[in-house]
């Protein structure tokens, strides 16, 4: 597999490092790019600033293409996690503070890792009441721009916890393969199904979110699906402690 924060192609055809170029203009590429010169620990500021000046005419794109919006938020949040935690890294003493800190400003607008994720990613639905209830607080952007819910990003983003997945880097054209790619890798880790108990541990996520996956009987056809479940079997849940041990860096 290409190493995601080696030369690649960017979405149009191209292929190079981010740093032998200016930053692109368009949000898709631009989010990317932030995100491997971060994996690179390379300097982002440039491309940090480009992300703040976009108009909100160029971000027009990501209201009617899902795969463009999908990959250019995850692309947004792991990059802006890994900088507030490279440079406010007394934030993550209290997360509280850390989830809602501005991490990144996008097209003049100041963005929380809540409001891209609970605002934006997961459809203004809040992080509380298991994924079922409404997120109160605006996130600053347009409600055009929010996405309906896909429990596979909950395996694409990366906080900076020790329980976080793996962090890639994605592109419109295959955006939907490498999140089932980064969740199969994910589940595969961490489910346990023991036939002979009947039960099955799952990530905490599963039950933070469990909204997300359409309840009870959601989360065993997503654990069939990628397949952690045989057909017919729904064992008891049991959900994963969450280690919270700061851990930046953990890229694919």
């Amino acid at each position: 597999m290409t190493d995601p924060l080696d030369g690649r192609d960017d979405g149009v055809g191209r292929r190079s490092r981010a740093g032998d170029r200016p930053p692109s203009t368009d949000p898709t590429t631009l989010a990317r790019e932030l995100l491997e010169r971060v994996g690179r620990g390379e300097p982002a500021d440039d491309h940090l600033r480009t992300l703040a000046d976009l108009s909100r005419a160029a971000l027009e794109p990501l209201r009617s293409d899902r795969r463009a919006a999908l990959a250019f938020w995850l692309n947004a949040y792991n990059a802006a996690a890994q900088l507030l935690l490279e440079r406010n890294p007394e934030l993550f003493d209290s997360r509280w503070r850390f989830f809602r800190a501005e991490a990144l400003t996008v097209a003049g607008v100041g963005l929380s890792l809540d409001d891209i994720e609970h605002g934006v990613l997961r459809s203004g639905r809040s992080k509380y009441g298991l994924g079922y209830l409404p997120r109160l607080s605006r996130s600053g952007l347009p409600k055009a721009h929010r996405l309906e819910p896909d429990p596979r990003i909950h395996f694409a983003l990366n906080c900076g916890a020790a329980s976080c997945p793996l962090i890639r880097s994605y592109g419109p054209e295959t955006v939907d393969a490498a999140l089932d790619e980064a969740t199969r890798t994910h589940l595969e880790a961490t489910v346990d199904y023991d036939p002979d108990r009947d039960r099955v541990r799952v990530p905490r996520y599963c039950l933070w979110f469990l909204g997300d996956f359409g309840g009870r009987s959601g989360l065993y056809a997503f654990l069939r699906e990628f397949d952690q479940l045989p057909e017919g079997v729904k064992p008891s849940l049991r959900f994963r402690s969450y280690d919270w041990t700061k851990t930046p860096r953990l890229f694919a």
